[in-house]
């Protein structure tokens, strides 16, 4: 195991662990948010099922799962950017992504050193059957990371860990050899509930519970309709993605930054004007986002949190209105009705109340 955490680290790993494949006792809980309509739009979770729990059904011949985290706070990362990222969101005439989202996507710099690191271990053993997953697969990540020891489930159903908060990515190699387990963290969340209190949609609706419908992450990124209109005020500037359960959490003040250039951030991705975004052609969204996790929502689906955000921008007024007006209107005659309807929801949010005042 010393080897393989060696081996992790020289390409890019924070922590490595292992864990088996026998995951029966966390179906009860999978099958219940299933049930409750917890997923969402996300047909998939639903039509792999219990596939997820069952890691030998879904690779064959699969005897132990390598489990791999890796930070990615940007390497600029200043001290207190908790703080300045909750700031971020009083900027309402500028749009605010999520961290993950401001660099190279995190799918593609996973899954090729896991890839290495597979090759690695294949080389040191002889024959191996393995297949590498980064959030691209039926896989219970969260599960099998906390089970191998990677950190505990936060109440916001991510994953903790004491020294380094829940500023990373993970990715597992399924394989066809026994390996010895790592021991699982203790959970440390106590009785802060710091996550739960500041979701703007309330998402999380008990502890270690969260409603996908309500999460802004599934809303700008998964969700691809219409965004309910209850909701759509309680989105703020948030156009990609949401980190604001991560940004209040106390272990965060111990998440590390990124020793890879892949996740620093990059220019014109996060707080630029909602104005000069809107503007953007789908020509120049798929050349700004290109190599970004950002591009794989589309042109319309940016348009319409784009939209969103604008609308709730104007609901405030400021210097910024006119501009917000003019760079929406653009928009009203776009060939997708989600970008109309939502465009039009926008430029509504800036007309003035009028007041009837009836005269006694």
């Amino acid at each position: 195991m010393a080897q393989l955490q060696a081996w992790g680290q020289e390409v890019g790993f924070s922590q490595i662990g292992v864990a088996g494949v026998d995951l029966h006792t966390a179906e009860p809980g999978l099958f219940a948010w299933l049930q409750a309509g917890f997923h969402g739009s996300m047909d998939y979770m639903k039509r792999h099922g219990l596939k997820r729990a069952r890691p030998a059904e879904l690779i064959p011949g699969t005897l132990s799962v390598i489990t791999a985290r890796m930070d990615y706070l940007p390497r600029s990362t200043e001290p207190g950017w908790q703080n300045i990222e909750m700031n971020r969101l009083q900027s309402p005439s500028t749009g605010t992504v999520a961290i993950y989202g401001r660099g190279r996507d995190y799918h593609k710099v996973l899954r090729r050193r896991l890839q290495t690191l597979a090759d690695r271990l294949a080389a040191h053993l002889g024959p191996l059957g393995y297949r590498v997953f980064t959030d691209s697969a039926p896989v219970l990540e969260a599960e099998l990371a906390t089970r191998s020891g990677l950190g505990w489930r936060g109440k916001h159903t991510l994953v903790l860990h004491r020294e380094a908060g829940s500023m990373f990515f993970l990715g597992e190699i399924f394989v066809d050899v026994a390996l010895t387990p790592t021991p699982p963290a203790e959970p440390h969340c106590g009785t802060c509930s710091a996550c739960i209190d500041v979701c703007p949609t309330q998402a999380i609706v008990a502890p270690y519970q969260l409603d996908a419908r309500r999460c802004i992450s599934y809303l700008t990124i998964e969700h691809a309709g219409s965004i309910d209109e209850a909701l759509r005020p309680l989105m703020g500037n948030r156009i990609y993605g949401c980190d604001d359960c991560q940004s209040v959490c106390p272990w965060n003040k111990y998440a590390r930054t990124s020793t890879l250039s892949d996740f620093d951030e990059r220019d014109g991705l996060n707080g630029q004007s909602l104005v000069n975004l809107l503007a953007w052609s789908e020509a120049e969204f798929l050349r700004r986002t290109e190599g970004s996790a950002i591009r794989r929502i589309g042109h319309v689906r940016w348009l319409r949190n784009l939209a969103v955000a604008a609308g709730n921008a104007l609901r405030g007024g400021g210097i910024s209105a006119p501009a917000l007006h003019e760079a929406l209107q653009v928009h009203l005659s776009h060939e997708s009705e989600i970008v109309r309807e939502h465009v039009q929801w926008a430029l509504a949010q800036g007309v003035p109340t009028v007041r009837c005042i009836q005269e006694v």
